[in-house]
């Protein structure tokens, strides 16, 4: 494992030289001229990865593996191929929901246990471990027949979760509409006028806790004890303030999916949250994906003014973006050094969602940034 490891590894050297040194991608980009800078990494010079060397086991090496959708275009076993040259050491695999479920027949694997733990059989044959399922859904969507549709895969994950010994399943938390009436979701954020404020509490007293309160209990029968939210906007759930509100109404069942992209716009900082969940005991999963805020935009626009696709970025305030490609390596460092503060024991789950870096090849600058930046924290 190791020689092949080092026959697909990029020389560290040679990838700084190739990437330039001290560029910095979080500047806005001139109308026209964002592409010259689109592949470069936000920081990547001598100075930025810092070379304190931490004693041997002083700190344990937290995984890093992917989120598989990016792959959706492979078979399994295609996938799983890339993956080990990539040296990563476990996945999160979605099964259903928006993600969908390319890699993981979840009707067929539920009903089959000696099917299922031969689908995770090959990935252990690539020593990879299968470290969560994720079923990205809204259970509580006014239109019933959606809603059922995600509770069912939420059900089916979490008994296969149970068959296999897959303790996190990772999800979002849903957002209802605003009244009984309604026929679409209904994010809100702000309490006034007063008829929002109403809505707010009728969604959280009617919808959210009671079915958080009786898929938490279902996940507790069958030995799942930890539900990772990403805080995402558009639910209900979308910042550190409302995951510990559902935590505290449902239980301790329900903790983060830290997806730190979702909170760079939203003005946080991301060593404060990790020590904030962590401290909780309520960091369960994380996934490693960036965010690039351009700040003249910024300033003209808000920061409510996301883009998700390359046509869009000319006005974008911030966008999506490989780990090392929105922020600084330093800080990415002390990201990754954060989680090993709190003790956490997920994994470093790669999500690619970058409109320049598309697909794998956003997968293997992170997971190369990530390797980097665990390598210099344990002094290896």
């Amino acid at each position: 494992m190791k020689t092949r490891l080092r026959r697909n590894a990029v020389n560290r050297r040679e990838f700084l030289c190739k990437t330039g040194t001290g560029v910095v991608a979080a500047a806005i980009p001139a109308t026209g001229a964002w592409g010259a800078i689109s592949e470069l990494p936000a920081e990547l010079n001598s100075a930025s990865v810092i070379r304190t060397a931490v004693p041997a086991g002083a700190k344990k090496k937290i995984p890093i593996g992917v989120f598989d959708p990016v792959y959706d275009h492979l078979s399994l076993d295609e996938m799983l191929d890339k993956v080990s040259a990539l040296g990563l050491e476990a996945m999160e695999i979605g099964t259903g929901g928006y993600p969908n479920n390319r890699h993981c027949p979840l009707d067929e694997l539920v009903q089959d246990k000696a099917k299922a733990k031969a689908w995770q059989k090959k990935f252990e044959d690539k020593g990879i471990r299968v470290a969560t399922l994720s079923c990205h859904g809204n259970p509580v969507h006014p239109d019933a027949q959606h809603a059922q549709k995600d509770v069912d895969i939420f059900r089916k994950t979490v008994l296969l979760a149970e068959m296999l010994d897959i303790k996190v399943i990772v999800g979002f938390s849903g957002c209802p509409g605003g009244t009984p009436t309604d026929t679409q979701p209904n994010w809100i954020t702000y309490r006034w006028p007063p008829e929002y404020n109403q809505m707010l509490q009728w969604q959280w007293k009617e919808k959210v806790i009671p079915y958080w309160k009786d898929a938490a209990k279902y996940a507790r029968s069958h030995g799942i004890k930890r539900l990772a939210f990403e805080m995402h906007p558009n639910f209900v759930v979308y910042n550190p303030l409302t995951l510990m509100k559902l935590r505290e109404a449902v239980g301790e069942e329900i903790g983060a999916n830290c997806d730190l992209s979702h909170l760079f716009w939203q003005g946080c900082d991301p060593v404060e949250v990790i020590h904030f969940l962590g401290k909780q005991g309520a960091l369960f999963h994380a996934h490693m994906k960036d965010t690039v805020i351009f700040p003249e935009n910024c300033a003209r626009y808000g920061v409510l003014n996301f883009a998700s696709e390359k046509n869009e970025l000319e006005h974008a305030s911030d966008t999506f973006r490989a780990v090392g490609y929105g922020h600084s390596l330093s800080l990415w460092k002390s990201v990754v050094q954060a989680y090993m503060d709190v003790d956490y024991d997920g994994i470093l789950s790669i999500e690619n969602e970058d409109p320049i870096l598309t697909g794998e090849v956003g997968v293997e600058r992170a997971a190369y940034v990530l390797k980097n930046v665990r390598k210099e924290i344990l002094g290896e």
